[in-house]
């Protein structure tokens, strides 16, 4: 569904302690949470994510980063920058930052409406982060394409 994309697509979650881990099938169609990997540092981050990549037969990387609310970079969208930089250096899978806004909080309405207790609600919600990361990234991608195919 993705042309430009050779193989499955990861989504990531980058976080202060933890990194959610999220793939696409292999039509680039949906998105399914993977892992979570401890934060080290951006060096040892990008070789972990690269490994899953590599593991998964991934062509795209699809980075979140939290923007303002007037699309204004803030610490968090300079750490992912940051890291996909690291990533393209050590790689030539495609990299690419996606705005991430809200994807915590879906997570964890996500488990609420699936009926989670408090302590599950509480725990790591970064690879279902990662989910909604990659998943709004596939639906605006599919639409897009959709659109230059039609000549919108």
């Amino acid at each position: 569904m993705i042309e430009h994309a050779e193989g499955r697509i990861l989504g990531i979650d980058p976080g202060e302690r933890r990194i959610g881990v999220a793939v696409s099938d292999i039509s680039g169609s949906i998105a399914t949470p993977f892992q979570v990997v401890k934060h080290e540092s951006r060096e040892t981050d990008a070789n972990n994510i690269l490994e899953i990549a590599r593991s998964k037969e991934a062509g795209l990387i699809i980075i979140g980063a939290a923007y303002g609310l007037d699309g204004e970079e803030t610490p968090a969208s300079r750490k992912a920058t940051r890291l996909a930089e690291v990533i393209m250096e050590k790689s030539k899978i495609k990299v690419i930052l996606w705005d991430e806004s809200g994807s915590t909080k879906k997570a964890r309405e996500i488990r609420l409406l699936a009926g989670s207790g408090r302590k599950q609600r509480r725990g790591h919600q970064d690879e279902i982060a990662a989910a909604f990361i990659l998943q709004d990234f596939l639906d605006n991608a599919y639409l897009l394409h959709t659109k230059m195919e039609n000549g919108s």
